[in-house]
């Protein structure tokens, strides 16, 4: 019974997923411990699952929004997501999502891999660690890691078995930018018509600012972003409903499941090699803008979760 699971997990787990609407746990895999993890920002929105893979790969879930789905995407706790999967060890993440699709070809039920963001969020979401006189500047050019990416993207023929197409930006020819908007309404078509006219091709409220964390944390980060509308620019068709996302995520739901499974296939030795996971390493070590004697104890000992060793006490 996984109610009694260990709540302790000796070995460090370097992948996390975290499942976004609709997938609120990894069914193909089996579970080993679950984890209550308190840091400096809160606890995180779930506990963090412990499971292997069939070879032994220690994996760690975490639901995005709660296991009930209780946090709307402006309450998601995402700094303390962030550092209790980065406390443990994890130096990649894979994070699902719903999204609205914002072009004719990306149909509902289709899987994309932004690697791009427009951040349309309101500024009320906590985006950094960097806090309460200490300033940190992290590059976001990239906001999605490449290398994890093309790794994901080794695994698409499990979804083309199930007719469901892998859209990147190999198979695109161009970036696919992903509109991040501060929910939880859905868009009014005029916005929806706007982000169209950006070139963006799909629309959520989960991107930022998971993104920009990971990226403070030195972890590498990629989103899978699930579609389950065409969002409102379709004129002449119903705007967007509850009812019609819900219908697609019960099929976007299994094929997550299925593509997690097939995506570790290939991921497990990238990162056990450190080919994968790596490439923030270091990356924070000289981002702080602030004179050491001006930085407080305590603002450095909450960086120290995440970055231990970086800047002394």
């Amino acid at each position: 019974m996984t109610s009694s699971l260990p709540s302790t997990f000796d070995e460090p787990v370097l992948l996390g997923v975290i499942g976004g609407t609709g997938l609120y746990h990894l069914e193909t895999l089996t579970p080993v411990a679950r984890l209550t993890i308190s840091t400096p920002w809160g606890h995180p929105s779930s506990q963090i699952t412990i499971s292997r893979t069939k070879t032994g790969f220690p994996i760690a879930f975490l639901a995005r929004h709660g296991v009930h789905h209780q946090f709307n995407p402006s309450e998601v706790p995402a700094r303390a997501n962030i550092a209790a999967l980065k406390s443990i060890g994890v130096k990649a993440i894979i994070a699902f999502s719903a999204v609205g699709s914002l072009q004719e070809h990306i149909k509902p039920r289709d899987f994309v891999l932004p690697n791009q963001i427009i951040d349309r969020t309101k500024g009320i979401r906590p985006s950094s660690f960097f806090e309460n006189g200490i300033v940190g500047h992290t590059g976001f050019g990239d906001p999605f890691d490449d290398q994890l990416a093309a790794v994901i993207a080794r695994a698409s023929p499990v979804l083309e078995a199930s007719g469901v197409s892998l859209h990147t930006k190999q198979t695109e020819g161009k970036d696919l930018t992903l509109v991040c908007m501060e929910g939880p309404a859905f868009s009014t078509r005029a916005e929806s018509h706007i982000y169209r006219s950006f070139g963006a091709s799909i629309i959520n409220m989960s991107a930022i600012p998971e993104a920009k964390l990971a990226k403070e944390a030195e972890i590498s980060y990629q989103m899978i972003c699930t579609s389950t509308d065409y969002d409102a620019w379709r004129e002449g068709e119903e705007a967007v409903t509850v009812e019609i996302v819900v219908g697609h995520l019960k099929a976007n739901a299994q094929n997550a499941h299925n593509f997690t499974v097939a995506i570790l296939e290939h991921l497990e030795d990238e990162i056990k090699s450190g080919k994968v996971g790596n490439s923030l390493e270091g990356s924070m070590r000289y981002a702080v803008s602030t004179s050491p004697s001006a930085i407080s104890r305590s603002s450095l000992e909450k960086l120290h979760f995440i970055l231990p060793g970086y800047w002394p006490l």
